[in-house]
């Protein structure tokens, strides 16, 4: 396999995982769809290796002014649609290779308006597209019990109760309108951050987010729509920030590669009659040194790949099947 020609330098965001992705699939070739366009690492990174072009997506509108500085460069071989990657379905039925990149970009933490950085002070906001609710209406309008199942479902807060209590009773003096302003309130009703370990509020600020961009069931959705528009023999690669995520493309392509076992040991075993999917690696790919060096935002990400075996989709999947996440009330997967 031919080592990758354009360098993470090279590029205005560093793509997470990427040079094992294209060192993987090597040779590039034909038409990819990027459905997390971001910065466009991806899209960039697949044009040079060889891919004759590239649709790519995002339900951010913010990230394709950035895109004009240098798309150009690629006159004619890259589309540019604001949408969700769970409607990658519009946009071609016989893919050579989807990618999605599930986590937060750089640009959106780094951007204090966004809303989703609990470090810097910022309106409390955390919406990708801009528009519906925000994570301030959802704080100050849901009732305890559901704030507290966002945190712990959504995000695997343990303090999950004590939080939602501590929101809820500091909300009766005044409604929350800033990302330090709720940081602060989570961060003084847990015990004191030990020596190297994250934030107090970064499980809460990732389950909210989550919640008010319905992720999972975005990822869900997704991850079908994937399997109908790739053609035999295309790939299908995919990097997840978090174990929650991970668990449901783990699930996914086990089952369509006849792998699936039991999604827990009260539940009915997973059957596949035929095998659609072949995993490239059996075992998530997670960073290597020198990237982590460069790149610490890589530290948890993990990356599946997996090559596409036949034109006909797999048989339907309950979202409780590939481990999801399922909430009662308005937020919910």
């Amino acid at each position: 396999m031919s080592d990758m020609q354009l360098s993470v330098s090279d590029l205005p965001h560093i793509p997470v995982l990427i040079e094992p992705i294209i060192n993987l699939i090597s040779p590039v070739s034909g038409s990819w769809l990027d459905g997390t366009f971001g910065a466009g690492g991806y899209t960039r990174a697949l044009l040079e290796a060889g891919a004759d072009n590239v649709i790519a997506i995002d339900r951010d509108p913010h990230v394709f002014d950035l895109a004009k500085k240098w798309i150009s460069n690629y006159a004619n071989k890259i589309q540019l649609h604001n949408d969700k990657f769970s409607n990658l379905g519009k946009y071609g039925s016989s893919f050579d290779g989807i990618v999605l990149d599930l986590g937060l970009s750089s640009m959106q933490i780094d951007e204090p308006n966004r809303g989703f950085s609990f470090i810097k002070d910022g309106p409390l906001d955390m919406r990708m597209s801009g528009s519906g609710p925000s994570a301030a209406d959802l704080i100050n309008t849901l009732p305890e019990i559901e704030i507290a199942n966002i945190l712990y479902f959504f995000g695997e807060e343990r303090s999950s109760r004590r939080i939602a209590n501590a929101i809820i009773t500091r909300r009766a003096e005044r409604p929350f309108v800033s990302t330090l302003d709720l940081s602060n309130v989570i961060e003084n009703c847990l015990p004191r951050k030990k020596p190297g370990a994250s934030h107090p509020a970064t499980r809460s600020f990732q389950a909210l987010r989550i919640a008010i961009n319905n992720e999972f069931t975005e990822l869900y959705e997704a991850l079908f729509a994937a399997e109908k528009a790739l053609r035999s023999g295309g790939i299908l690669a995919i990097v997840t920030f978090h174990s929650l995520e991970d668990r449901i493309v783990k699930r996914f392509l086990q089952f369509r590669s006849g792998f699936a076992g039991n999604s827990n040991r009260y539940s009915p075993e997973l059957k596949s009659e035929e095998k659609h999917f072949e995993m490239l690696n059996r075992k998530a790919i997670v960073a290597p040194d020198p990237e982590l060096l460069e790149n610490p935002r890589s530290r948890s990400a993990k990356l599946r790949i997996a090559k596409r075996l036949s034109s006909q989709p797999g048989p339907n999947l309950l979202p409780s099947q590939l481990g999801v996440p399922l909430l009662e009330g308005k937020y919910n997967a």
